[in-house]
């Protein structure tokens, strides 16, 4: 570890913290001359090797993300031009998944409508271990092209449990406020609890740390954020 961050680990020197008090704390224990993304990490209790444990969702953070995610819609006939009109980045049918099979992917999030489903398949070895592929789980295979857009535009995040049993998620950058960051950082929270699996045993959550993209680990009161 750097001297720089030994020194900001050193103001983490309290057990855990509730997010009023995390949020502030992360801000300060950053380092890094570029405006850093603050993440959260969240242990769960479950397994995902179980399809029935699989804990996955969206949730419209309250102040985005302090960038505008670059959104692509895989259409045809009328939906082409709602989409454009939504303000999606590129919209295309089978023009559009040829260009990203040839190498193409200057984009963050892709939506399709159900009868384009066929042709996107194709890009699952693309699109899918980028946590990209189109899921109507998460409402990026849908008819309402418009509703998805514009809520992709304002802030919404797709969360997933990965093989460890944790929740990686961003919630803001270093520049925000220490309220929005909190705000945002409880809104995903909330979202992650109501995605309890039924079949989830004991504990649901274990542990809850904030940080930035260089900074220490913020642990999280979970007394704090059970409560809210």
């Amino acid at each position: 570890m750097g001297k720089k961050y030994e020194q900001a680990a050193k103001l983490v020197d309290k057990p855990a913290y509730g997010l009023a008090e995390a949020m502030p704390l992360v801000k300060k224990a950053a380092f890094a001359k570029f405006d850093e993304t603050v993440e959260i990490a969240v242990r769960l209790g479950v397994d995902p090797k179980h399809a029935d444990q699989m804990v996955r969702g969206t949730v419209v953070l309250p102040h985005g993300l302090g960038k505008s995610k670059r959104v692509i819609v895989i259409a045809s006939g009328e939906k082409v031009r709602e989409a454009r009109e939504a303000g999606a980045d590129e919209v295309g049918g089978e023009d559009l998944v040829q260009k990203i099979q040839g190498g193409w992917m200057e984009f963050d999030a892709v939506i399709a409508t159900p009868d384009m489903m066929k042709s996107v398949g194709r890009l699952g070895k693309i699109l899918g271990p980028r946590g990209l592929m189109p899921n109507p789980k998460t409402g990026t295979v849908t008819m309402d092209v418009e509703r998805a857009v514009r809520e992709i535009k304002a802030g919404k995040v797709e969360f997933r449990v990965d093989k460890g049993g944790i929740v990686h998620c961003p919630v803001g950058k270093v520049s925000f406020d220490a309220e929005k960051l909190a705000e945002n950082a409880s809104a995903l929270i909330s979202s992650i609890l109501k995605a309890k699996p039924p079949t989830a045993k004991g504990k649901y959550v274990k542990s809850i740390v904030v940080s930035s993209t260089m900074g220490p680990g913020v642990p999280v009161d979970l007394a704090s954020v059970e409560a809210t």
